[in-house]
């Protein structure tokens, strides 16, 4: 399984990449968030056949459901890794939710945010405690 270590992941395997660095000035311009799902997360589900993504503009909260992702084998309804603003989606995983099991961390994002606070970073976990979690 792979967990890129750019990212910080929820414990159920959502995760969330910054664009940008945190540390050299980009939170006065707002910070963004590319969110998607897991390796592990889309293996453990099987094959995807339906995706729910937020409408652009919608404001979400760290915890509260993203919309449900359903697979041949179930019905998940993650929780958002972050609060924010969705400023865009991947409406190619929207008409094809396959894309996220082929490249689950490139081609298979699901939406971006503007970040509302940066802070909340640090109650998601780093990659190898992600990995440690799921071994």
């Amino acid at each position: 399984m792979d967990f890129p270590d750019d990212r910080r992941y929820t414990p159920e395997g959502v995760w969330a990449l910054i664009d940008g660095d945190l540390s050299d000035g980009d939170q006065a311009r707002g910070i963004r968030a590319t969110i998607g799902i897991s390796d592990f997360a889309q293996d453990a589900m099987g094959e995807l056949v339906y995706l729910e993504l937020p409408l652009v503009g919608a404001r979400m909260k760290q915890g509260e459901p993203i919309g449900p992702i359903e697979s041949v084998k179930t019905v998940v309804e993650p929780d958002a890794p972050l609060s924010g603003q969705v400023e865009s989606r991947n409406e190619a995983v929207a008409a094809e939710p396959e894309i996220v099991n082929r490249s689950p961390y490139e081609e298979g994002w699901l939406f971006r945010i503007k970040v509302a606070d940066a802070s909340e970073m640090d109650s998601l976990l780093s990659a190898d405690d992600y990995r440690k979690q799921v071994d």
